[in-house]
């Protein structure tokens, strides 16, 4: 039976109907929303001489806006107008890391890059850090000056106020605190180090929104080290995972995305590959990569958790405990993975100490420490203390609070007491917070001291030990902001020169561990241009496991069960929001989530039976324990399980976050299992999603290409078979083309392509691709040029997925082309699809003629419209902007231009070098952010270049090949390894 791939329920159904691609907007629609532009034009006079082919060219040929143009008064030496500059510096938000480039242009951060220099993050870089450039020049969010009381105020008036408050409080024998997150700067640790012992009344408490700290205590009870160790992926051969979407959100999923796409590929010299199983309660985006995927609610998770425990102990001789039995095969799995000794790696990604120390005993029996696991160069992550905040509010309820400072951290918004905290604070007399942006903490702090923008920031990091990196400023603060760190060493009476402070801790402590250079300070500069820097260590984790831990881990998870509910919750990090921090930054909010596709909001996804057996319906409002969400209907969510995304529920935040879904930090507790939905009922109807899952069908065509591993050791072509009939049928009117000079094509490996959407973002922010808000999402008006397809197969209730990055195809035999009436899409000598936006009048004729539909047109002005007030309604947020880049006008079609812009620049800097182009010279936005390393560009007419050797793999295929479009991107097939 021919295997069938469908992208939502009703597509799945025998009477479904597709639904046009876009909504078309009438005449009094656009002259409406039009009247909100911020200028006046004679195109504006020309909209009401009516929508037709005459006034369209008509319109087409109106001039543009006149742009400000301000010479330099005194030239800047470092720039070069139209040139760009790049600065390495580092990522460090949250448990979200990584080295980058910073692209600037004329003095301003426009794009982020990662730094390949990095053998942490390798590159690699994820959605949140390609957008975090935006938040730079969030000018309605940000923090402008220092505030006090509600008033403008002075930074000397601050410090001494700080001083005298902190010096007060240890004479009345009070106490401040200072609450941060997980910090994985050596130089900021040093200063809080000075301030706690200049200050006696201060202490830090070091709490995180999502922490892991489970996985450190786990660690200290079973093996007596308080580490959380790193996982090589790349090493193992069977990965198990539990509830840990290390492709997504779980510790370093930059650095696992690329380890673990490693050991995915395969090739006719590679035949092998590892295998994954994943059991989860919701559809991640790491579980829907697995081979094999059990949908489990969260208690069957600890059940199965307990038993493989024992199960191995019984094959290995170690001691056996009682524990209730699971409905798994945890025997045939537990004999699995001694079969892989060495070569397994088990991951669990519940905040639950017992579970982990559970998980290290397994580990520990399938000898993976030294293997799979590295204790010996542990990630310097999972520092909180659960503790702090409840010692906080305590205290604080008892008058013996004096000041309590917030510096990157919003416990009002993300702490799951935040009731408790918000009475407690109202007792304490001087209240700061160090937040860059606005947030729900900051509304109750008489003191608002804005931090710098991490790119107008010096600073370091060690994000696991033995590596570092530099952070430094890109350009000069926009508004009266200090560095938090600046702010503290003014305290300790040191000045407020941070960057000086960090050079002379790299003197003291970097420059002696290494023998590269005799002179420090070439030692800096060499470190600060590679951004990074790398200390041998010869730390070695010998594991020993303390039995004691393991039987205390299976008597308490025993009880936490006997506690489990029928209907339970589980809440869980999307790839966009992740912990909300970045919720304003309207990019993320319209990042289609990789798995259901929804903008713009977070839901309570159910499954299917579920739904069906309780007489509900996709976008029936649920209210869940106190907490109001509207329903999805997810395939793959275990049958009794309610998942829900936390980041969203902001109040607090910015135009782009405020009152955008409802906050899942409410959910949280701490019960004996926290994971019951005590009380849930249908609370309303009717809501609806600004979806991206349907916009495009593929009608039954063959487009989803995969085969299993045990059919491709027998033939390199599995899964591909019918591109031989395709190509022996290939028949055309058009002349053969010819490419003497360049032909760019980009390769596609399905197997490397998790689906975490970090090429959409990079594009957006190469290609100032507008925001268009939620409103016109349901109309069907997406604008990003790459569309992440998702695809299902199977089982409604446990379906297998496929993601397809779709971008336009740049075909030698275009359709698009011979339609327009204007010429404005054409071909390049180098087999490019062009689009000459001058021209084009908006027929749309190209966009009904593209098999693909990856053309996007621009239904309104997006930029400088009071309608679509995201990045491009001021001056300040179009800083943003990219000027290689022409920002289209209403009327006009876009799309994918395989980053032409990078392509000439690549052209000319080797042409300035005198020498010929070489196979990595150019690197579109979406090649250069992958995580993974999936896609790959290049030219076809150079045989050495890697994307010439790959469109010769068996694997390689086209979409829709029996039409003969003839595109320029290949997809290698999706091979899948699920032999049990």
């Amino acid at each position: 039976m021919e295997k069938k791939y469908w992208q939502s329920i009703e597509e799945n159904q025998p009477d479904y109907k597709p639904q046009p691609e876009e909504s078309g907007a009438s005449t009094m629609e656009i002259l409406t929303n039009e009247t909100n532009s911020k200028s006046t034009s004679r195109r504006d006079f020309l909209k009401w001489c009516g929508i037709s082919f005459f006034s369209a060219t008509v319109i087409s040929a109106c001039e543009n806006p006149v742009k400000k143009a301000i010479p330099y008064l005194n030239h800047p030496e470092t720039i070069t107008p139209g040139i760009a500059s790049y600065y390495a510096s580092t990522y460090a938000e949250g448990n979200n890391y990584c080295s980058i480039l910073v692209k600037t242009r004329d003095g301003r951060p426009i794009k982020i890059e990662g730094n390949s220099l990095s053998p942490f993050s390798m590159g690699g870089t994820s959605a949140q850090v390609q957008a975090s450039v935006l938040g730079l020049y969030d000018d309605g969010a940000r923090y402008k000056y220092p505030v006090k009381d509600g008033e403008k105020t002075d930074w000397e008036t601050v410090d001494a106020d700080i001083v005298s408050a902190l010096d007060k409080a240890a004479e009345d024998g009070k106490k401040c605190f200072m609450v941060t997150p997980t910090l994985v700067s050596p130089a900021t640790e040093k200063v809080l180090q000075e301030l706690t012992e200049r200050f006696p009344a201060l202490e830090i408490i070091t709490w995180d929104a999502i922490s892991y700290d489970s996985i450190r205590e786990a660690h200290q009870q079973t093996f007596q080290q308080s580490i959380v160790p790193d996982y090589h992926f790349e090493k193992a051969d069977l990965i198990i995972s539990f509830s840990a979407d290390f492709m997504g959100t779980w510790l370093a999923p930059v650095t696992f995305s690329n380890r673990y796409s490693t050991k995915r590929r395969v090739s006719d010299n590679n035949k092998s590959m590892s295998q994954h199983i994943q059991f989860e309660a919701g559809m991640s985006l790491t579980g829907s990569n697995a081979d094999i995927r059990v949908p489990v609610k969260p208690s069957d998770e600890l059940l199965i958790i307990m038993e493989l425990y024992n199960e191995m102990a019984a094959l290995t001789g170690n001691p056996v405990f009682s524990s209730p039995a699971s409905e798994y095969d945890t025997k045939a799995l537990a004999s699995k993975i001694l079969n892989n000794k060495g070569k397994t790696l088990v991951v669990c990604g519940h905040n639950n100490l017992k579970a982990q120390i559970l998980i290290n005993g397994i580990n520990h029996m399938a000898e993976a420490y030294g293997q799979t696991i590295d204790g010996g160069k542990p990630l310097n992550l999972g520092k909180a203390n659960a503790e702090g905040l409840t010692n906080l509010i305590s205290q604080a309820e008892m008058g013996e609070v004096a000041a309590v400072m917030f510096y990157k951290s919003n416990p009002v918004y993300n702490y799951q007491r935040a009731e408790e905290l918000k009475t407690a604070l109202d007792k304490v007399p001087t209240k700061m917070t160090f937040a860059s942006a606005k947030d729900e903490t900051a509304q109750l702090c008489n003191y608002i001291l804005p931090d710098n923008h991490y790119l107008e920031s010096w600073g370091d990091a060690m994000p696991k030990a033995g590596s570092y990196s530099l952070m430094q400023p890109a350009m000069q603060p926009i508004f009266n902001t200090r560095q938090f760190q600046a702010g503290a060493l003014s305290w300790l009476g040191k000045g407020a020169d941070f960057h000086s402070y960090i050079k002379e801790s790299w003197r003291s402590d970097m420059f002696p561990t290494q023998n590269q250079y005799a002179d420090f300070d070439q030692f800096w500069i060499n470190t600060l241009q590679a951004g990074v820097f790398e200390v041998s260590t010869n730390t070695v984790f010998t594991p020993a496991l303390e039995t004691i831990a393991i039987s205390d881990a299976l008597s308490v998870l025993k009880n936490q069960l006997n506690n489990a509910g029928s209907v339970q919750f589980m809440v869980h990090q999307n790839v966009a929001l992740t912990d909300g921090s970045n919720a304003n930054n309207p990019w993320l909010q319209e990042l289609p989530d990789p798995v259901t596709k929804i903008t713009w909001d977070n839901f309570a996804a159910l499954s299917p039976k579920f739904a069906t057996d309780h007489s509900i319906n996709e976008g029936d409002l649920l209210t869940i324990n106190g907490l109001t969400l509207p329903l999805a209907i997810q395939p793959g969510q275990a049958y009794g399980c309610i998942s829900v995304a936390l980041g969203y529920g902001r109040t607090n935040a910015g135009k782009s976050a405020d009152n955008i879904g409802a906050n899942a930090f409410r959910l949280l507790n701490d019960k004996s299992f926290p994971w019951n939905v005590d009380a849930w009922e249908k609370s309303g109807s009717g809501y609806e999603f600004a979806r991206t899952q349907t916009h495009h069908n593929m009608e039954g065509r063959d487009i989803v290409r995969e085969s299993t591993l045990d059919k491709y050791k027998e033939s390199s072509k599995a899964g591909n078979e019918v591109r031989d009939y395709h190509l022996k049928h290939m028949s055309t009117l058009y002349p053969e083309q010819e490419f003497k000079g360049h032909h760019w094509a980009l390769m596609v490996d399905l197997n490397a392509c998790s689906g975490c959407s970090t090429c959409v973002i990079a594009c957006q922010a190469e290609n100032n691709i507008p925001v268009i808000g939620k409103e016109e999402v349901k109309n069907r008006r997406i604008m990003h040029w790459i569309r992440l397809d998702r695809y299902y197969a199977g089982d409604l209730e446990n379906p297998t997925v496929l993601h397809m990055p779709l971008m336009c195809q740049h075909c030698d035999n275009a359709p698009c082309e011979n339609v327009c009436p204007v010429s404005a899409t054409n071909h390049s000598h180098e087999g490019i699809n062009q689009m000459a936006y001058n021209r084009c009048v908006g027929t749309k004729y190209c966009i009904n003629n593209c098999p693909y539909k990856v053309r996007r047109f621009n239904w309104y002005k997006y930029a400088m419209n009071d309608k679509f007030d995201y990045n491009m309604n001021s001056e300040m947020g179009r800083m943003v902007l990219n000027p290689d880049v022409t920002v289209r006008e209403r009327g006009v079609v876009e799309k994918c231009s395989f980053c032409i812009q990078r392509i000439q620049e690549g052209k000319l800097q080797a042409k300035a070098e005198g020498r010929k182009l070489k196979d990595g010279d150019i690197t579109p936005a979406c090649m250069q952010a992958c995580p993974s390393g999936a896609l790959v560009f290049g030219d076809l007419n150079n045989p050495e270049s890697k994307v010439a050797q790959l469109i010769k793999d068996p694997r390689n295929y086209h979409l829709l090949e029996e039409i003969h479009t003839l595109p320029s991107v290949g997809y290698l097939t999706k091979i899948r390894n699920p032999k049990a």
